[in-house]
């Protein structure tokens, strides 16, 4: 395994870090898998993903979004996308990444996976681009909020006039997670719902890079790209023949115990999606990649992959 990391430079100039996985022998790579993380973490968490990828000759690449992580710069720039239509933007920089892999390694087979809000990014990104892949793995992903999600750009919207699209939102971050732990109760911690596994939980909150409150200018653009995404006549620009498999923690609350993940999974199935798949892991929270049954997921989805690569 040879771990490296580069930067490439956004449309509007904006440097997006970015951590490569590869195998040692190059010439031995069977497939790419573009890694989309999650809200509130970054690329490096999928070191281990990776190693066990790597380990049966598949690449991985993970950039850190905008807002977050490397490509954030410091602390202090964590949890704000751009000045101007920054959903669109991050979207774009996955897009970015997308060709710099397929420039470095033509004719393999990439395929997306997209955890969280990840997950949501990846789902406006196949309603253009579904031809650019060869399949998308949805990690923890959620139906429409509907009004709440409304509610939420409203208030959004408020605050970022008020105080600043770069001013944290303690209310928001409440809106959003804090109903989160309660089926865990008694709590350790107040991110239980992350993982059944303490250590991962414990590192999660140890990780200067992880857990921070966001700005009311992210939720602004991450709410309005989630009502985009659960608009059906966006889902129908999705290719047919394009594999989608949707995975997660049958515990999460960020899909409603799976409730929403399957509301997802039928709109996609209404689209005419041919080749739509998932898997819900018993008693497993959000991250399903950091559970205590990791393992289990890994082979899972390595099986999906190598039964996807185009011939």
């Amino acid at each position: 395994m040879t771990t490296a990391t580069f930067r490439f430079q956004a449309s509007d100039g904006k440097e997006i870090f970015t951590n490569k996985w590869l195998p040692e022998n190059l010439a031995d790579i069977k497939a790419i898998v573009q890694i989309s993380h999650g809200m509130a973490e970054h690329s490096a968490r999928y070191k281990r993903f990776a190693e066990a990828l790597n380990a049966v000759n598949i690449g991985v690449y993970a950039n850190d979004h905008r807002g977050h992580g490397q490509t954030a710069g410091n602390i202090e720039n964590l949890g704000y996308f751009a000045d101007f239509d920054g959903w669109n933007r991050v979207v774009e920089d996955m897009k970015n990444l997308t060709a710099i892999i397929k420039k470095n390694h033509p004719g393999v087979s990439v395929f997306l996976f997209g955890h969280s809000m990840g997950s949501f990014l990846s789902r406006e990104y196949i309603f253009s681009s579904s031809e650019e892949i060869n399949g998308v793995i949805l990690s923890g992903t959620a139906g429409n909020p509907g009004l709440l999600g409304n509610v939420g750009i409203l208030v959004s919207k408020i605050e970022s006039l008020l105080h600043g699209k770069k001013t944290k939102s303690p209310l928001l971050d409440k809106l959003s997670f804090g109903k989160f732990n309660v089926a865990f109760k008694p709590n350790r911690t107040t991110f239980d719902w992350l993982s059944r596994d303490n250590a991962e939980v414990d590192k999660y909150i140890a990780d200067p890079y992880c857990g921070t409150v966001f700005t009311s200018g992210f939720f602004n653009d991450m709410l309005k790209g989630i009502k985009n995404i659960n608009r059906f006549s966006n889902i129908e620009k999705i290719s047919t023949s394009l594999p989608i498999h949707l995975i997660a923690g049958a515990k999460d609350p960020v899909g409603d115990n799976t409730k929403g993940v399957v509301e997802v999974l039928n709109t996609f199935k209404k689209a005419g999606i041919e080749d739509v798949s998932y898997k819900f892991y018993e008693d497993s929270r959000h991250e399903i990649l950091n559970e205590i049954n990791r393992k289990e997921v890994f082979a899972d989805l390595i099986d999906w992959i190598e039964n996807h690569i185009s011939e």
